[in-house]
């Protein structure tokens, strides 16, 4: 299976660019894998570049668990990490999927200076 960068994850969301949205549809036609990093490194720049808030972007992320076409890494984690980001939308999508990576690789407490995120369960404030 193929697998998707960045830009196409977002042209594919944001559907800003005629022209690279249907380059990207075709490539992705097929199937295309998406990691955690893309798809964390895509929900940054819809937060701060397209202004997304955080109800649109946890929409974007369950459509991108749902889409035909895409095969996200591990769907479990990050339907886990939707979760914690919908209890707690202040949080960045970003931050609820470190910690569910870190808790299916068995790998708690994630230590962090975030006071926000070390309440989430998992998660202890350094």
């Amino acid at each position: 299976m193929r697998a998707a960068d960045t830009n196409l994850l977002v042209r594919l969301v944001a559907q800003d660019d005629t022209e690279q949205v249907a380059k990207t549809e075709s490539f992705v036609s097929g199937g295309a894998w998406i990691s955690h990093l893309v798809l964390a490194e895509a929900t940054w720049v819809l937060t701060k570049g397209y202004r997304l808030d955080a109800s649109a972007l946890a929409q974007v992320v369950e459509m991108l668990l749902s889409h035909q076409d895409l095969v996200l890494e591990d769907p479990s984690t990050v339907s886990a990490a939707l979760a914690a980001f919908r209890a707690r939308p202040k949080l960045g999508f970003a931050d609820c999927l470190i910690l569910e990576i870190a808790r299916k690789a068995g790998h708690l407490p994630l230590g962090t200076f975030d006071r926000e995120l070390a309440r989430l369960d998992g998660a202890e404030r350094v």
